[in-house]
């Protein structure tokens, strides 16, 4: 006969194995959506009840989408090409691009009519093609000259007279003796960093064209080019630590290897780069070798100012120690962030957690009109104080009504989610009262996506060292991009250019700078010459 006792006992394994299980469907259900499901975090709203923030008529609207008729039936017609994409109008491509002309004979011309034709013109067809692997020798020919004298009066017979010779050097090269043009340098850089291609494939494309060149070689060319290009990335870091606002995230890499005792094959470091994100568009990767608090408060050292990041608590001490050494920084959260914890809790409490995303989803829309206005800092201000506001005040006396609900338990997704949003409340609502500071810190995830790209294709980085040459890298190019600046050419100028370059004016390579500096008489190589 079972005791009370050994009721109660089956009673708590029954409640622990209920809530692993649910756990475990909860965790399947995050896989399958990861693998298999939407990645897209844009809210899809089919309700025709709900209103305009902005009362925009609907009909109206209706009549300006324009419409193209497929099939029986009409959708909206939206442009998901630019006007300079290949369609059927024909190839588009600048005079940068190569070109070779091939004539196509004509068969009338070669026989025995030949002469009833004239040829009154021409006809061209384009197609984009392909060779693998593009590299070219340039081969400095230097003339060697012989001064021409006659021989010295005093010069005894008997003694053999030489005349001097003179040989024009080849021009100055980047990397003193190195037999690397400054192309194929930038070239490593960009393929490596902003086209995720490891330097082994690199490499093999090399053998696979004719050259062969030892992958440690390559490795040495890319780190003494990257050393030069140190300071410009750290005057860029100087220079977006003097902003008013920036946005702070860290993204893990595997870096360096634990040495073990073992017999096993020694493991990767889990290591981190913190990409800050300025209020010029400007990004430094910096990194460390752990996640903790000490990197995040040397990097930001000297900064007065706005905070941006997700809800990590290390950043709650790092704000704290800043303020202590006599620094003012504010600390603003990031609503997307909190969507999120939402989200998640969508299959827990569908209707508790839709109706959040849903007030959420209004701010946004302020967020989309102040964006597609193209609104000042002034009128951002308004727009946040007459709409977003009321939002905000609204959502977070909702939450503090849910969170007395006996029967959402602290552990599950929706607790959880109730509990981050409410202990960001503070940091969430800076942004409703500094027209400067973005709402969230998408604009920072879009730019560390090199980070888990490049993961997908090499893995890791060999070295720590390694690791911190790749940010210093993602630093400059990830910049060149969110300035509409060619990465390759940007790295062909500044590699030649930074040499020469005053010291203390190092600041005018940064990407920001150079577009207006140098971008219109940018140095080549030989190659391009």
């Amino acid at each position: 006969m079972k005791t009370a006792l050994d009721i109660t006992q089956h009673r708590d394994q029954i409640s622990a194995l209920t809530e692993e299980n649910a756990q475990l469907k909860s965790q399947l259900a995050w896989l399958k959506r990861h693998v298999f499901g939407r990645k897209s975090e844009k809210q899809i709203i089919e309700n025709p009840d709900q209103g305009s923030l902005f009362n925009v008529d609907d009909t109206q609207a209706a009549k300006d989408t324009p419409t193209k008729e497929i099939k029986a039936h009409k959708r909206s017609s939206k442009k998901q090409t630019n006007d300079d994409d290949v369609n059927g109008r024909g190839l588009r491509f600048t005079d940068d691009v190569p070109q070779r002309i091939i004539d196509v004979p004509s068969p009338e011309l070669a026989g025995k009519d030949a002469d009833l034709y004239d040829v009154i013109g021409t006809k061209e067809t384009c197609r984009l093609a392909q060779q693998p692997g593009s590299y070219v020798v340039l081969i400095y020919r230097h003339k060697v000259l012989a001064l021409k004298s006659n021989k010295p009066a005093n010069k005894p017979a008997n003694k053999s007279f030489k005349k001097k010779l003179i040989s024009t050097p080849a021009p100055a090269n980047v990397l003193e003796g190195c037999y690397a043009d400054v192309s194929l340098i930038a070239g490593l850089m960009v393929d490596k960093a902003v086209y995720h291609l490891p330097l082994h494939r690199q490499h093999q494309r090399m053998l696979d064209s004719g050259v062969t060149v030892s992958r440690a070689t390559l490795l040495k060319w890319m780190q003494k080019g990257i050393e030069l290009l140190r300071p410009i990335a750290r005057a860029q870091w100087q220079h977006i630590l003097s902003g008013g606002h920036l946005a702070m995230d860290e993204v893990p890499m595997k870096a360096g290897r634990i040495e073990t005792t073992s017999r096993t094959a020694s493991k990767m470091k889990q290591t981190y780069f913190w990409p800050i994100y300025g209020e010029d568009d400007e990004v430094a990767f910096t990194w460390s070798a752990g996640r903790g608090m000490a990197h995040a408060i040397e990097q930001l050292n000297g900064f007065t100012g706005t905070l941006l990041t997700d809800g990590y608590p290390a950043y709650n001490s790092v704000v704290k120690k800043l303020n202590e050494q006599a620094s003012n920084v504010v600390h603003a959260g990031c609503w997307a962030h909190c969507r999120r914890m939402f989200e998640n809790a969508l299959e827990d409490a569908a209707n508790d957690a839709q109706y959040a995303l849903d007030i959420i989803a209004k701010l946004y829309q302020v967020e989309t009109h102040i964006r597609e206005n193209d609104m000042g800092y002034p009128d951002i201000q308004r727009m946040r104080s007459a709409y977003s506001t009321p939002i905000v005040e609204d959502f977070f006396t909702w939450l503090f009504e849910q969170r007395q609900r006996p029967e959402i338990l602290p552990k599950s997704k929706m607790g959880k989610a109730l509990y981050y949003a409410h202990n960001q409340q503070t940091k969430l609502k800076i942004y409703l009262t500094q027209p400067d500071v973005p709402i969230d810190t998408n604009h920072l995830e879009r730019a560390l996506r090199v980070v888990p790209l490049g993961r997908n294709n090499f893995k890791f980085c060999w070295t720590e060292l390694g690791a911190e040459q790749l940010g210093i890298l993602h630093s400059l190019t990830v910049t060149c991009r969110l300035h509409g600046i060619n990465p390759y050419h940007y790295l062909v100028d500044v590699l030649q250019r930074v040499a020469a370059h005053p010291a203390k004016d190092v600041i005018e390579l940064t990407p920001r700078r150079w577009k207006d500096a140098f971008n219109h008489q940018r140095m080549k190589s030989d190659i391009h010459t």
